[in-house]
C-alpha cells in the first residue's frame, strides 16, 4: 500500500485529508509541522507523495520544499492552502510542487491529484534509474530491491565494490544479474568508467576469441583492419561477462591468462597487450557442476568464484512485485503515450499468485503487452491473458490429480473397472532402486526421479512440491538447475 504524508497544523483539516487518502486506498502518515515532515521524509524514502499546507507556524510549505531540494528529497509535493493568489501558485510551482489546490478541496479532486503525483514520481524514478545506468553511477537506490531476500545481495554488492576482486553473480534467467553488476561498478572507484556487456551465449563459437580479445589486420579472412576486443573497450572500466558458462574451452584458457596476468593477446598479434579491467561474470547454470563434468575449466571456475553473489528469483521477493509493476507500467505508458495509471487489486492478486519462471524479465514483458493493448486507466485481470491461462492450467492439473487420487481409493474387486483389474503389480524394492543391468542406481538419479514425480503429481505447483519433499523452494530450484530440469519447466511456462 502506497504511503502518503499529510502535513497540516490544523488538526481537523489534517484528519479529513488523511481520511480521504485512506478511503482511496493509500496509507496516510501525518505531521503537524514542516520540521516534523522533513524528519519523516529523511527516515522513509518510500513515501509516494506529500500533501503540504503552505502556512504553518514553525516551517512553512515553501521552506519545506526549499529544504527538500537542498537535501535531494524527491517526493512529489501537492500544495494546499487557503490563499488562492496567482503569486502564491507561481512560487509553489517554481519550488517544485506537482499540483496545487485551494481549501476546501473535493475528495475526488484530491484523489486524482494524488494518483497523478504518484505516477509522476514513478516515471521520474525510472528516468533517474536509466540515466544512472547509462552514466555508470547506478546505485542500490536506483534498483527496486526492498524485499528482505534482496538485503544480502545489496550488502554483498557494497562489499564487492570496495575492491577489484572478481565477482560471480549466480541466479536464474531474468532476475537482474546485470543490474547487480552495475551496482558494484557504481559504488567502486570505476564509477563513470566504461561498462562493457558481453553475452557469451549469443556469440558464435568461432568468433568468441575475436570478440573478447580483438584481432589484427589479416589475422583471418575478412579481417581488413585492426579490431579492438571487449577487453580493450573496457580498459580502466568493468567487463561484464553474462552466461560465462557458455564460453568454449579454448577461449577459457585465454580468459584465465587475462585474469592472472592482466594482459590479452589479440588474434594475429605477435605480443600480448596490457589491460586494466574489473571482471564481473554471471551465469544461470551451476558452474561447479560444469567444472566437475569437464565442460568448464576447474582452475578458471575457482578464479571467477572468488566472491559469489546469488540473486533470488522473483517468486522469493514478491514484496517487490507492486513497485516493479508500477515502475514498468509508468515507463511503458509514457513510451506508448497511453493514460494507464496502475493495476486493479484483482489483477495485482493474479500477478502475486503466479510463480514467474521467467522472473523480472517475464513480468516486464507481461506489463508491456498489457499497457500497449489496454483501453482503461487501470489494468484488469483480462489484460494478462497468458498469466491467466497458465494459472487456470495449473488449477486444472490439480483437479485432475485429485480425481486420480479418488480413483485410486480402495474398492471391491467385483465393482472395479476392467482397466483397474488389469493394472500391473506394484514395483518391488529391487525394481525401484536397481537399473536395467542390475546395479544400484546413483542417489542423484533416485532424487531426480522423485522430484520429477512430485512435480508431475502436484501439477507443477512448486510450493506444494517443496512442502511434499520437505525442502525449501530455493533448495528445490537449485536442485532443478543441478539436474538440468529447470530449463524445460521455464520453456513450458513461457
Amino acid at each position: 500500500m502506497t504511503r502518503v504524508l499529510v502535513v497540516d497544523d490544523d488538526p481537523v483539516q489534517l484528519r479529513l485529508t488523511a481520511e480521504i487518502a485512506n478511503r482511496a486506498g493509500f496509507k496516510p502518515l501525518t505531521a503537524t509541522g514542516g520540521e516534523q515532515a522533513l524528519a519523516i521524509l529523511r527516515d522513509d524514502r518510500q513515501i509516494g507523495a506529500m500533501i503540504l499546507d503552505l502556512v504553518m507556524p514553525d516551517l512553512d510549505g515553501m521552506g519545506v520544499m526549499a529544504a527538500m531540494r537542498a537535501e535531494g528529497l524527491t517526493t512529489p509535493v501537492i500544495i494546499q492552502t487557503a490563499n488562492s493568489s496567482l503569486e502564491t501558485v507561481i512560487s509553489a510551482m517554481r519550488q517544485g510542487a506537482a499540483d496545487y489546490f485551494v481549501k476546501p478541496v473535493s475528495p475526488e479532486r484530491l484523489v486524482v491529484s494524488l494518483r497523478n503525483a504518484l505516477k509522476l514520481d514513478t516515471l521520474e524514478a525510472a528516468i533517474r534509474s536509466e540515466h544512472a545506468r547509462r552514466s555508470g553511477t547506478f546505485s542500490p537506490s536506483d534498483m527496486i530491491a526492498s524485499a528482505p531476500a534482496m538485503a544480502r545481495v545489496l550488502s554483498l554488492s557494497a562489499k564487492a565494490a570496495k575492491s577489484p576482486i572478481p565477482v560471480l553473480i549466480e541466479g536464474e534467467t531474468g532476475v537482474g544479474k546485470e543490474l547487480v553488476a552495475r551496482i558494484i561498478q557504481g559504488g567502486s572507484d570505476r564509477a563513470g568508467k566504461p561498462f562493457i556487456t558481453v553475452n557469451c551465449g549469443a556469440i558464435p563459437p568461432n568468433l568468441v576469441e575475436s570478440v573478447l580479445f580483438g584481432h589484427k589486420k589479416g589475422a583471418f579472412t575478412g579481417a581488413i583492419a585492426d579490431q579492438p576486443g571487449k577487453f580493450a573497450e573496457a580498459h580502466n572500466g568493468t567487463l561484464f561477462l553474462d552466461e560465462v558458462g557458455e564460453l568454449p574451452l579454448e577461449t577459457q584458457v585465454k580468459l584465465l591468462r587475462a585474469l592472472q596476468e592482466g594482459e590479452i593477446e589479440p588474434v594475429g598479434a605477435t605480443r600480448p597487450e596490457k589491460v586494466n579491467v574489473r571482471l564481473i561474470s554471471a551465469t544461470n547454470r551451476r558452474l561447479l557442476n560444469l567444472a566437475k563434468s569437464g565442460e568448464f575449466r576447474e582452475d578458471l571456475f575457482y578464479r571467477l568464484n572468488v566472491f559469489p553473489i546469488y540473486v533470488p528469483p522473483l517468486r522469493e521477493r514478491l514484496e517487490d512485485l507492486t513497485a516493479l509493476t508500477s515502475h514498468f507500467i509508468a515507463r511503458f505508458a509514457a513510451e506508448a503515450g497511453k493514460r494507464v495509471l496502475g493495476l486493479t487489486p484483482t489483477a495485482l492478486d493474479l500477478l502475486a499468485s503466479y510463480d514467474w519462471p521467467g522472473n523480472v524479465r517475464q513480468l516486464e514483458n507481461a506489463c508491456y503487452r498489457a499497457v500497449v493493448l489496454a483501453d482503461a486507466a487501470f489494468l484488469e485481470v483480462e489484460d494478462f491473458p497468458q498469466i491467466l491461462a497458465q494459472a487456470a492450467g495449473r488449477e486444472e492439473a490439480v483437479r485432475a490429480t485429485e480425481q486420480a487420487a479418488v480413483l485410486a481409493a480402495p474398492i471391491h474387486i467385483d465393482s472395479a473397472p476392467a482397466r483397474l483389474r488389469a493394472e500391473p503389480a506394484p514395483q518391488t524394492m529391487q525394481d525401484r532402486f536397481l537399473n536395467a543391468s542390475g546395479d544400484l542406481q546413483a542417489l542423484s538419479d533416485i532424487e531426480r526421479e522423485a522430484i520429477a514425480f512430485a512435480i508431475d503429481y502436484h501439477g507443477g505447483r512448486m510450493s506444494r512440491v517443496a512442502r511434499a519433499l520437505g525442502i525449501g523452494r530455493s533448495t528445490l530450484y537449485r536442485k532443478l538447475h543441478e539436474y538440468g530440469m529447470a530449463e524445460g519447466l521455464i520453456n513450458d511456462a513461457a
